[in-house]
């Protein structure tokens, strides 16, 4: 759960910097928000959850 709420601060910060900062319309990042609530519902969802988990574990796996 923790996952999902960093991911979802993550993503809702750079959204912001990209309408602020490069251009991204309202409008488009409506659309993009949309695709994902029907991303979720999707028959893909299982496979991109586990895509995604398995990058936070590779990226938490990296030493510096």
């Amino acid at each position: 759960m923790a996952l999902s709420i960093s991911a979802v601060l993550l993503l809702l910060v750079i959204v912001v910097l990209l309408i602020r900062r490069s251009g991204l319309k309202p409008g488009h990042a409506i659309a993009c928000t949309l695709l994902g609530f029907y991303l979720a519902s999707s028959s893909w969802a299982p496979q991109i959850s586990d895509l995604t988990s398995n990058v936070a574990k590779t990226i938490s796996n990296i030493k510096i």
